[in-house]
């Protein structure tokens, strides 16, 4: 029985790391598709999701890790895809111009601004194959594996640093969620736990304790100007909370 109730824990907190960074966007996408206004949400965040899960699955060729971490990159891919998809569509809808930007158009002004879901497509495919080609010339590299696990995570971690500078800029976390922040921390601490846990590269559990410490300090920021306003307190909702993945 002892080992059937680890087997099932195990079973849980895989489940957890798999689908836990996911569960913020359910919402997220409910919201968008009933209002039909995607401004709240900044595509930006897709694509740095896409860039650093996408590295993660290529680091796993030089260095094995757990098959839910594994997982966790896939889901996470095909969840930013689904919501860039989303974004394109009600985005389209509601512009008035009639001129269309396309990847191959190359034109740099427009970087992940395009009209069609299809160019985002192209855009992930060729930074894909790009990287897959790289890791595959360099596969026999300690130090490129290594460093190429490092930009995968680091580059996830750094996702809540945005919401952390735009409260110092406005010396005021009004209209973010604390809720939202709470979940982030709890959600951060459990996957640090997890990589510690399954003995994941130190890549992975350097950069989660790194999210958390953001976490917290985003926290102690809500605490210090709550406590000591540093500027009259206005209405305006800030939309940058919706940036940060789990």
């Amino acid at each position: 029985w002892g080992t059937k109730k680890i087997s099932l824990v195990s079973w849980v907190a895989a489940g957890a790391i798999m689908f836990g960074g996911v569960v913020p966007y359910i919402p997220q996408y409910r919201d968008i598709h009933r209002t039909q206004n995607a401004e709240g949400f900044s595509t930006y965040v897709c694509l740095v999701l896409l860039v650093a899960n996408i590295l993660r699955i290529l680091f796993r060729f030089g260095r094995y890790y757990d098959d839910a971490l594994l997982w966790q990159s896939i889901i996470m891919i095909c969840t930013m895809l689904v919501m860039l998809n989303l974004c394109t569509n009600v985005r389209m809808a509601a512009e008035l111009s009639t001129k269309r930007r396309s990847f191959l158009d190359f034109d740099w002004t427009y970087f992940w601004s395009w009209s069609r879901f299809v160019d985002y497509l192209h855009c992930v495919l060729a930074f894909t194959l790009l990287a897959a080609y790289i890791t595959y010339l360099l596969l026999d590299s300690v130090l490129f594996v290594e460093t190429l696990g490092f930009l995968a995570v680091f580059t996830e971690a750094m996702l809540g640093t945005p919401q952390l500078y735009c409260n110092y800029q406005n010396k005021s976390t009004e209209g973010m969620s604390i809720k939202m922040v709470l979940m982030w921390t709890s959600g951060d601490t459990f996957k640090t736990g997890y990589f510690l846990l399954t003995e994941a590269p130190m890549q992975f559990w350097t950069c989660g304790l790194l999210q958390v410490f953001v976490d917290v300090a985003i926290l102690f920021q809500v605490y210090y100007y709550s406590r000591y306003p540093q500027k009259p307190v206005s209405h305006t909702v800030s939309h940058t909370t919706s940036a940060k993945a789990l």
